[in-house]
């Protein structure tokens, strides 16, 4: 068996180009183009390719954005008062602050400050007991472009062994409800499971969101599975993977998403979704 190779950059585009419309058609009708604001703190390499990827992305949907920089010895309370100002900025409809931040910083006192309505990320206390209802205002951006890509393959999730390994609240806690609200059954694994093995073999999804490469190995994976790859790990060599053998789960699994070009353009892609349905709810 060969694996369906599940493209994140085909299907990112395919979903920009519809918010690229929707974006025109709101400011057409209200006058209102989405904006998203996002808040980088520090020097840190990744974070600034990170940040530079979602400002390019606003720019290529026709949004509004602000990139705002400090440094990393910035006083908390500066970055505090310029989330107010956005909170109050009827241009922005989306609030990101890139993580991590430096150690001065209580990240949940961060994310707290961050208007419910604006909060793209979805990791706001609010947002976050919202989906856990059940009625999510914002999606979590990775798990959000997880469901696009199980949506997109036609995979029906209802009575589905899915299996998360990762129980962050960045990917494994909201893909679980996620995955539950779908009708799927749910399984969190992490770094206590004993015999993990046991558990991704009886899955028919498996998500691997643990952050260590190649880590999935073919004989972990039930075959016909479709394995959904998070992870980005930098090899020695500068080369990137994900958590998932991809070569030799490729033959065992029934679809699986590539490290890079996989869930990583889903994510940027879904914040864009975030921001702009913030802007429609706004211009209702």
């Amino acid at each position: 068996m060969t694996a369906k190779i599940l493209d994140g950059n085909a299907l990112a585009q395919k979903l920009r180009a519809d918010f690229k419309t929707r974006a025109e058609a709101l400011l057409a009708s209200r006058g209102t183009r989405p904006g998203l604001a996002v808040i980088l703190v520090g020097e840190d390499p990744a974070s600034q390719v990170y940040v530079r990827n979602k400002v390019n992305a606003c720019a290529q949907a026709g949004f509004h954005s602000e990139k705002i920089s400090y440094t990393a010895d910035v006083e908390a309370q500066l970055v505090f008062d310029r989330i107010a100002e956005l909170n109050a900025d009827p241009k922005i409809h989306g609030i990101l602050v890139q993580l991590p931040l430096p150690k001065h910083f209580d990240s949940d006192a961060v994310l707290k400050a961050i208007a419910p309505e604006k909060d793209v990320d979805g990791f706001h206390a609010e947002n976050v007991g919202a989906l856990m209802q059940g009625h999510p205002r914002f999606i979590p951006c990775t798990p959000y472009g997880v469901m696009k890509f199980l949506a997109e393959a036609g995979i029906d999730l209802k009575g589905k062994e899915a299996v998360i390994l990762g129980r962050s609240n960045i990917v494994g806690k909201p893909m679980a409800m996620l995955l539950m609200q779908a009708s799927a059954t749910v399984t969190i694994c992490h770094s206590q499971t004993r015999d993990l093995a046991f558990h991704t073999r009886r899955a028919d999804i498996l998500v691997a969101a643990l952050g260590k490469a190649r880590f999935v190995t073919a004989e972990m994976v039930k075959p016909g599975a479709v394995v959904i790859d998070v992870g980005i790990n930098r090899l020695p060599d500068g080369k990137l993977c994900g958590d998932v053998d991809f070569a030799a789960v490729s033959e065992v699994a029934s679809a699986i998403t590539p490290v890079p070009g996989g869930v990583g353009p889903m994510t940027i892609t879904m914040l864009l979704a975030n921001t702009l349905e913030a802007a429609e709810r706004e211009a209702r």
